[in-house]
């Protein structure tokens, strides 16, 4: 730590598994739409508060001339707090800029973090969404030895389906941390 990082608050420790920035690729399906692969982007920060500041970017998946994975269009972003409670419980609170905020309630086991939605509040513009479901744990990495990589699913109740599948990736690298 150096001098103009702020040291970590007691109640991330639960989750302090989660700092840094994780990257890697992932899948997405609905009945909705057509089903897609992109590339992921997770970061977890703090400022020595009882919280983690949580970024997620995603990029179609696009192969370039060498036939290695490469960022496509934009497709989604999404922002917020991860807020350790007692007890191994987490409140999260997400908001998306396509007009929808989502609090999520869920526990804490060791590196797995469940969690469901408590509410969903969107603007007048925004897509149905009425309900998620999100599960991040480590996981053993297929290209590291001996190191982990982060792992998530979210499901996702929208557009008149009911809490089915969504996203998900098994493998995003972790690759900084402060």
């Amino acid at each position: 730590m150096t001098h103009d990082e702020p040291a970590q608050h007691p109640a991330i420790e639960p989750v302090s598994f989660l700092l840094g920035r994780w990257e890697g690729t992932g899948k997405g399906d609905y009945p909705t739409i057509e089903a897609f692969d992109f590339i992921q982007q997770l970061t977890f920060t703090h400022i020595g508060k009882p919280y983690l500041i949580y970024t997620s970017r995603s990029w179609r998946l696009e192969l370039d001339e060498d036939g290695v994975a490469a960022r496509g269009a934009p497709l989604a972003v999404e922002a917020g707090f991860w807020r350790p409670q007692p007890d191994n419980r987490i409140e999260v609170l997400l908001t998306h800029p396509t007009g929808i905020s989502e609090i999520y309630l869920g526990e804490v086991s060791g590196t797995k973090i469940e969690m469901a939605t408590d509410a969903v509040v969107r603007t007048e513009s925004a897509k149905p969404v009425t309900a998620g479901h999100r599960l991040y744990g480590l996981v053993d990495s297929i290209r590291r030895p001996g190191e982990k990589d982060l792992a998530y699913a979210f499901d996702m109740a929208a557009m008149g389906q009911p809490l089915r599948p969504h996203l998900w990736a098994a493998h995003l690298e972790w690759v900084w941390t402060e």
